[in-house]
């Protein structure tokens, strides 16, 4: 994502955001865990689409396979991290997410 530019930048962010607020809302009905496995699935289903709609063969397809793999598994594990490190903050005494924090 760093060779985009500041316009695209936004919008990726408020697209990201669009998908966090559905899956929040979703979350009002549902488990958790359950929005976030279909959120997973979602990603990979859409993932697996978009490698296929970019291959000009079958063959070119099947050859590709496993580095597009390799390339959303490191991409996602790099968010991942990211994020998790930004959550460390749930931890504070006075964090806004506080009533997420399950308590002991």
């Amino acid at each position: 994502m760093s060779d985009i530019s500041a316009s695209e930048n936004k919008q990726f962010i408020n697209m990201a955001d669009g998908f966090i607020d559905l899956a929040n809302k979703q979350c009002e009905g549902n488990q958790n865990a359950l929005v976030n496995a279909s959120f997973l699935y979602g990603a990979a289903r859409f993932s697996a689409f978009m490698t296929a709609s970019g291959a000009k063969s079958k063959e070119s397809y099947t050859n590709e396979m496993d580095n597009a793999v390799e390339y959303y598994t490191q991409e996602f594990s790099k968010m991942l991290k990211e994020h998790m490190q930004q959550y460390v903050t749930v931890f504070k005494e006075e964090s806004r997410y506080e009533h997420l924090v399950k308590k002991e």
